[in-house]
């Protein structure tokens, strides 16, 4: 049996979704690990233990185990901050390689490369990485407002040559990994995945006053995600309300920075009425509020790929997203759904403003959406591709292994 570590320093399979760090990139590995293992294979779960009332080894699902690294205080930490607490967990995950040898190693963002390469390469263990978010697009959308620590675009750099492989999420990131230094023929683009069974056009829908449009967007709420444009662009839209979800629960939402300047900025544009925010969603209520929505809009600066529009066509929404990262890969523009440009809430309400009130289109859109997500998207082939990264791996080393 194919045994495979993830290493995932700050996103557990097992985190709360909404918050601040938790997001895509726990769905991404809870789903690919459980996913994996039902094509066969033992996947272990390296995450950083933030709660010392966590056991050292939680089952997840059959086959998968989600293992607690003990480096650093255990509590809550931002991921910015984690990077001085990488040497303890590169030392902790060779200590338990050297007594229990994984076949391949899967990191999952930055500091789990910079950690599994320190633990995996003396060992000979092949390691393929997933970086989920370059430091380089970072800092060329948020400037003085990034606060990834200053080493990060070098440890990148090194991941990306060091690597066995690169798994890219998508076209976009692909070309900047080469842009970086990664040779070109390392590098494998698999998307990521969407939960066809949960996400699905049949099934319950949230009520909602049909006497108003509705547009949702879902998501962390931290301002790159551009959300303080779309309220921006209602200023245009009447008749029409905007649902935010995400961030804590709705009851702590007053303690949200974020949550706070949206809120503000809602009341300063005379919209506050029409803007509800729900806070933190459970994941089995997500698809009934998507399929509540006339379209999903999705409007970050950068998005290296970008989840919800795959949730939302998976339940037959039409979705407008920014013209930026992986979302040109997911979303076909005038055919999957409709692609608008950054950073400009003018653009965005013409495009909901023509979408809205033509029905038709909308129909077109969500059929074409849906079938694209199952057939390209769902994580029984992600997981299969992924599968085929880590065999090809093996197999080099193996060879390479022979010749010397």
């Amino acid at each position: 049996m194919l045994k495979v570590a993830m290493v995932s320093e700050h996103a557990s399979p097992l985190a709360v979704l909404g918050g601040v760090d938790a997001g895509g990139q726990n769905v991404h590995v809870a789903a690919l690990a459980e996913t994996i293992a039902r094509q066969g294979a033992e996947v272990t779960v390296f995450t950083r233990r933030d709660d010392p009332t966590l056991p050292d080894r939680v089952p997840y699902a059959s086959g998968v185990t989600v293992e607690h690294v003990p480096a650093g205080p255990a509590k809550a930490i931002e991921k910015d901050r984690l990077l001085a607490h990488m040497g303890r967990f590169a030392e902790y995950l060779s200590r338990r390689w050297s007594q229990e040898r994984p076949d391949v190693v899967h990191s999952h963002f930055w500091m789990s490369g910079k950690a599994s390469l320190e633990a995996g390469l003396p060992l000979g263990i092949p390691v393929v990485h997933t970086f989920h978010a370059l430091g380089i697009e970072k800092r060329r959308h948020q400037g003085s407002k990034d606060t990834s620590p200053r080493s990060r675009l070098g440890v990148e750099c090194r991941i990306a040559r060091e690597a066995s492989r690169i798994i890219a999420t998508a076209s976009a990131e692909a070309f900047e990994l080469v842009r970086m230094g990664a040779d070109q023929t390392k590098i494998t683009v698999v998307p990521c995945g969407v939960d066809l069974q949960l996400f699905q056009p049949v099934g319950p829908s949230e009520r909602r006053d049909r006497r108003r449009k509705r547009i949702v967007c879902l998501g962390r709420l931290v301002e790159r995600k551009g959300i303080g444009d779309v309220i921006t662009a209602l200023t245009a839209l009447p008749d029409t309300e905007l649902i935010v979800a995400g961030g804590p629960e709705a009851s702590k939402l007053h303690e949200d920075t974020e949550a706070r300047r949206l809120q503000q900025l809602a009341q300063d544009l005379g919209v506050a009425a029409r803007v509800i925010f729900r806070g933190r969603v459970e994941r089995v209520n997500v698809p009934p509020l998507l399929r509540s929505a006339d379209a999903v809009v999705c409007y970050p600066w950068y998005e290296p790929f970008g989840i919800v529009p795959l949730e939302a066509m998976a339940c037959g929404v039409p979705v407008l997203v920014a013209q930026v990262g992986g979302l040109v890969d997911s979303v076909v523009n005038g055919v999957t759904g409709m692609h608008v440009p950054p950073r400009s809430p003018a653009a965005l309400a013409d495009a909901l403003r023509e979408l809205l009130k033509n029905e038709k289109r909308c129909m077109e859109l969500a059929l074409a959406g849906t079938r694209r997500a199952n057939s390209l998207y769902g994580w029984a082939r992600v997981a299969s591709d992924t599968l085929a990264v880590y065999n090809d791996v093996i197999i080099e080393r193996v060879f390479a292994q022979r010749a010397s």
